[in-house]
């Protein structure tokens, strides 16, 4: 069973962390300040640590990186109410590896997790293959192909499609999207990913073939990895 350490002050919102995570079959240990919390995480195997950024004592920042200054490789999910640009890019340079911020939908949380997860334990050698049912993405050339048929994409598509491959069978939020796909610096009401959603479908959808990407209305969507 994964572990995840969750540092979190607030006691409401670190049940909450921790009830979703057990709910989605991990083991959770809690600590409630950045002192605690970083000598916990040097010396616990954990999967993911989730980590508040306004700490009593030692805050997120200067928890994560000392982290990694100490060689402690653990993938780490920020959790702020600081939602500008600037505090997201100070966290993420400091050594997080996601940001999310408050208030969040606990569903979306859990869900980074998982990535994190699954981007972690990948092998460090360079992965020049995707495969998700009957897509294919080649790395290096930046092609794709369906059912062996080479698919035309521009270079933003074969990104959002890379992702969605990278995460196929489970749902990726439209602001996960927004931050891998376009970077931290988005419109949260614009309808860009609408367009680029529906473009890529055009692209990818074949005569006779189950439509691979699956909206989830009011969450964001799902590559099927059967299709």
């Amino acid at each position: 069973m994964p572990r995840v350490l969750t540092i979190e002050d607030d006691l409401v919102t670190a049940e909450e962390i921790a009830t979703e995570l057990r709910s989605h079959g991990f083991e959770v240990d809690r600590v409630g300040n950045g002192e605690d919390g970083l000598a916990i995480a040097c010396r616990g195997d954990y999967a993911v640590i989730t980590l508040d950024r306004m700490l009593p004592g030692m805050d997120g920042l200067a928890l994560v990186t000392a982290l990694r200054r100490q060689g402690i490789t653990t993938p780490v999910l920020m959790i702020s109410a600081l939602s500008d640009v600037d505090e997201r890019v100070r966290g993420l340079r400091a050594g997080g590896d996601d940001y999310l911020t408050k208030p969040f939908a606990s569903d979306e949380m859990a869900a980074r997790v998982e990535v994190l997860i699954r981007r972690h334990g990948q092998p460090a050698v360079a992965e020049n293959q995707l495969r998700a049912g009957d897509l294919e993405l080649d790395l290096m050339t930046r092609t794709a192909r369906r059912a062996g048929e080479e698919i035309t994409l521009l270079p933003t598509e074969f990104k959002l499609l890379e992702f969605l491959v990278r995460n196929a069978g489970q749902v990726v939020t439209r602001t996960m999207l927004f931050q891998e796909v376009w970077g931290y610096h988005f419109d949260p009401g614009t309808n860009l990913i609408d367009v680029h959603i529906g473009r890529l479908r055009k692209r990818i959808d074949q005569p006779g073939r189950a439509q691979p990407i699956r909206t989830v209305r009011g969450t964001g969507y799902v590559l099927d990895d059967h299709v």
